[in-house]
């Protein structure tokens, strides 16, 4: 009953709104169009059951609207969940075991490096960071991006760089007159090369080495792709030539390397990086081991850069003002002058989604991979860049594999770590990441050398 009072109390309140409504509008004459158009709202949308249908219409897109922020809400939290972010920090966690290991960092004192096995299933990059070794004044980087397998890169992240360091303290020991006699370079014999890669340690932490994988020399490591491609190469074989002798380096006296007092580097990086990649093809062979590597190193000594560089490894320095400028050059099949040498050497380039060395390498210069090499298709020869850094005065330093570079100029690298110089590893961390959120498919290695801090004032090295 109450109901039912509440409704003819409703129903007798809109009549007498519509009847004076009505009175007041019969005022106005029907001759203008106005009082039409008004006459026509009054006969069919002023109707009860119209009213009512509009404010069903409107509740239900507001209901609509709440859904769909919900939704969006719901959306946005699934994608932070499974952003790459919170990958790495959930991936962190699992860092118990070399096998489980998706990232790698290392802090010096001047310069940090932060690396990703990214959406690789093995980590085949290496990095190295030396500063001021053995308190000579000299620091040395690296950056080894390898290919086909973890056992180039290994061998020259484990073999060239001790080769260099022992040789960067007798040098200066040399130069100092500490050394009177003029020592060679031993090469070693046939067996002591074997010796040396199955030498080759797991260590558990990236300070020391990046190795994810089992012992190189227990295990071959060879790349099926790659293999594919070498069967239906015809210039191609994977034969290994019989050496009548085993490869050894020529001596070179410590003196050869002095020049008015100073060390040549650019001379020892050549000298060595080529003994290192002699060595390394002759070890590879031996297992029928296809890999290779890239090979960007820095040496920094007072107020001098020496950068090699073999592959498409990269480095790039931003000066006082800011500019992104490169110290190396990336070697490219395509490139004229690269295509000319593996032309002439009896081999071509074809494009396989990137222009390719035989249609297999991606890259026209690198350590190890013997099938190419013994073609002379790829060689190992670095390109020697030298920067005074008083003419540059640079803010920093990026040393990085082509994992960051295939996402990333050399300007937006730059502009990149301007911004974040003032992070605890110098940006280095948060560019890895960046290159990955990008699409990179690749390993992805960054060493960042910050000159806005102290010099050097003890050694580090990894």
């Amino acid at each position: 009953m109450e109901d039912e009072l509440e409704d003819r109390v409703l129903y007798q309140t809109y009549l007498s709104f519509m009847k004076i409504l009505s009175r007041i509008t019969s005022s106005v004459p029907f001759d203008t169009p106005v009082s039409y158009l008004w006459k026509m709202v009054r006969l069919y949308l002023l109707r009860s059951e119209v009213l009512v249908f509009t404010l069903a219409i409107i509740i239900f897109f507001m209901y609509l609207q709440t859904i769909e922020l919900w939704s969006r809400t719901m959306l946005s939290r699934l994608s932070q969940a499974m952003s790459p972010i919170s990958a790495v920090q959930r991936i962190k966690l699992l860092e118990g075991s070399d096998a489980d290991k998706q990232s790698w960092e290392l802090k010096g004192t001047l310069s940090a490096a932060y690396a990703i096995k990214g959406r690789r299933v093995h980590m085949e990059d290496r990095f190295i960071i030396n500063e001021n070794i053995n308190n000579t004044g000299v620091s040395l980087f690296a950056i080894f991006d390898g290919h086909g397998g973890e056992f180039a890169a290994n061998y020259a992240k484990d073999h060239l760089i001790q080769n260099l360091y022992n040789k960067i303290v007798e040098l200066n020991d040399f130069k100092d007159g500490k050394i009177i006699s003029t020592p060679v370079i031993e090469t070693p014999d046939d067996k002591s090369i074997e010796d040396n890669v199955i030498s080759i340690d797991r260590k558990s932490s990236f300070k020391k080495s990046v190795s994810t994988a089992d012992d190189t020399s227990k295990k071959e490591i060879t790349d099926p792709e790659l293999l594919a491609q070498l069967s239906k190469a015809r210039p191609i074989t994977r034969e290994v030539r019989p050496t009548a002798k085993p490869v050894k380096n020529t001596p070179i006296p410590l003196s050869s390397y002095i020049d008015k007092g100073k060390i040549n580097f650019g001379k020892l990086l050549t000298d060595e990086v080529l003994a290192a990649d002699r060595l390394l093809v002759e070890a590879a062979k031996r297992s029928l081991n296809v890999a290779g590597t890239t090979a960007l190193i820095a040496v920094m000594e007072a107020n001098y850069l020496f950068v090699a560089n073999v592959g498409d490894s990269r480095g790039v320095m931003c000066d006082s003002r800011g500019n992104a400028i490169p110290v190396s050059f990336d070697h490219k099949p395509q490139q004229v002058r690269e295509q000319k040498r593996i032309e002439a050497a009896g081999g071509y380039i074809a494009f396989n989604g990137v222009w390719r060395v035989a249609g297999i390498l991606a890259t026209s210069r690198a350590m190890g991979d013997y099938p190419l090499k013994d073609k002379k298709f790829v060689i190992a020869d670095p390109d020697i860049l030298t920067f005074n850094l008083d003419d540059h005065k640079p803010m920093f330093l990026v040393l990085a594999s082509d994992g960051l570079w295939d996402t990333f100029s050399n300007e937006e690298a730059v502009k990149f770590i301007k911004e974040r110089l003032d992070e605890p590893d110098y940006g280095a961390k948060s560019l890895t990441l960046q290159a990955y959120y990008r699409g990179s498919v690749d390993n992805i290695t960054v060493l960042v050398i910050n000159f806005l801090t102290n010099k050097i004032s003890a050694a580090t090295s990894q």
